[in-house]
């Protein structure tokens, strides 16, 4: 994708617009937020929109130099070269910037992971991912909140569900959606057989308040006894909740917290998250088959990657990228450059539909 002369002169004055409003101590409230937000989402643009009109004009420049000393004409064609190679990269900068964003790119996300096949192999490697993305979190500088969880009996998650919040989350992990798959020899197998177990990945932005209205009186709220591991007050106090949204047939329960206020907060905060999932999936319908028509739908049902611990390898199937550092993915900061090329290749193939 080209971006013309005039459209980047366009962006400049969009750009040197905002800034004066910004800078002029007249705007308040709401005006002032609104006006604050589309500085920040245009200023990379504008920033990678004056690098391109800034090498594009000295190219001109350079090209229409006529000079007569041999020695300024070779160094105004070296100096040619050197932005006709250099101008390319500026200009996929550029058009990468001005990609239309997803609107919850910024947002802190609700990281769910459940065990699928396997019985209690699929458990532990449900643990394994989500220490996977703890220590990737931990690398980034994000806070990471778990807000239930179901352990197995031998140390893993048949279900865990977190609050991971920070810089740039939700653009970063949500590609992490859908089936991983695992081959290994269970810590269970004593004649050293690879079993094939698998385990779900969902990720979800979170909403503010304002993002979702739920209405109480679209909410049947039950309130029972805990059960399971979780110390004496377990099966003692009615802590646990379970709160059904009635329009959608969403259940969320909550039973991790000695307080059924905190339970019924929690349940509340799941609640909003995947409300806001189904109203954004209704209203980009159109975008999500695009979006998996790229590097896949995110849907849970989508076999996505698979770990291979004999041969020590990662494969991500959407982009047929294998690389053999398992060890290091699973530690936390290899896996950045899995998601790294999974964003590139929605980048890619997003550039190229506009180009179509």
């Amino acid at each position: 994708m080209t971006v013309s002369d005039a459209r980047l002169a366009r962006i400049a004055a969009r750009f040197a617009e905002l800034e004066a409003r910004l800078a002029s101590g007249t705007l308040e409230g709401d005006a002032f937020v609104a006006a604050s937000r589309d500085y920040a989402e245009l200023e990379p643009v504008a920033r990678a929109a004056r690098e391109v009109a800034s090498m594009r004009a000295e190219l001109a420049s350079l090209t229409a130099l006529d000079e007569p000393d041999p020695e300024m004409r070779a160094l105004a064609g070296e100096e040619i070269g050197h932005i006709r190679e250099t101008l390319p990269g500026a200009e996929h900068r550029l058009a990468v910037a001005m990609l239309p964003r997803d609107s919850a790119d910024a947002r802190p996300a609700m990281l769910e992971i459940r065990a699928g096949t396997g019985g209690d192999e699929a458990a532990l490697f449900a643990a394994d991912l989500f220490r996977m993305y703890e220590r990737y979190a931990a690398e980034r500088g994000w806070r990471v909140e778990v807000i239930s969880a179901n352990a197995s009996d031998i140390g893993g998650f048949r279900e865990i569900v977190a609050n991971v919040a920070g810089s740039g989350v939700f653009a970063r992990l949500k590609f992490e959606s859908g089936v991983h798959r695992v081959q290994r020899v269970p810590v269970t197998e004593s004649g050293g057989r690879i079993h094939t177990s698998a385990a779900t990945v969902a990720v979800l932005p979170e909403p503010d308040e304002v993002d979702v209205q739920i209405d109480e009186k679209d909410l049947k709220i039950d309130i029972y006894r805990s059960s399971g591991a979780g110390g004496q007050h377990v099966n003692t106090t009615d802590s646990a909740v379970r709160i059904t949204h009635l329009p959608s047939g969403i259940v969320v329960t909550q039973q991790d917290e000695r307080s059924q206020h905190k339970n019924r907060a929690r349940a509340m905060q799941v609640l909003r998250t995947r409300l806001y999932e189904k109203m954004r999936e209704e209203a980009h319908g159109v975008e999500a088959e695009a979006r998996k028509a790229m590097v896949g739908s995110g849907d849970r049902s989508e076999r996505i990657r698979t770990y291979n611990f004999p041969q020590g390898r990662v494969t991500d199937h959407r982009i047929n990228l294998t690389l053999h550092r398992l060890p290091e993915i699973l530690e936390g900061p290899g896996l950045g450059e899995l998601v790294d090329a999974l964003i590139a290749e929605d980048q890619a193939k997003r550039l190229a539909a506009m180009d179509a």
